[in-house]
């Protein structure tokens, strides 16, 4: 069973592992749902609610871009972010496999449970 699930791990890699990592962070999480709510805000109003310094925020929405997860864009003085979906959807992809693999393993053994006296 272990072999199933190893040799049919795609699509993977390192694009993968950024995008796992970055989102293993509780404040990168809530960064995120605060830019679904208010997307293209800037990097000061994402920071205004957090108890954290103005550069450990951008060191966190580095890492949030270097996954591929926001993109920045910088008019004048400002730099506004916005959410990116592709990522989320290949980490969202790769989860639903494993999530068909996990729920067809599960029926598997409830048949055999309920066959058993």
């Amino acid at each position: 069973m272990l072999n199933f699930m190893v040799n049919r791990t795609a699509p993977s890699g390192p694009d993968l592992d950024r995008i796992f990592s970055a989102l293993a962070d509780p404040t990168r999480r809530a960064l995120l749902q605060r830019l679904d709510a208010e997307d293209g805000i800037s990097v000061s109003e994402l920071a205004r609610p957090l108890s954290m310094s103005l550069p450990a925020v951008m060191k966190h929405l580095d890492v949030l871009e270097g996954a591929g997860l926001i993109a920045r864009q910088k008019t004048g003085r400002t730099v506004a972010c916005r959410l990116t979906a592709a990522p989320m959807e290949d980490a969202m992809g790769w989860l639903a496999r494993y999530q068909r693999f996990w729920t067809e393993s599960l029926d598997r053994l409830a048949a055999a449970l309920e066959k058993s006296p």
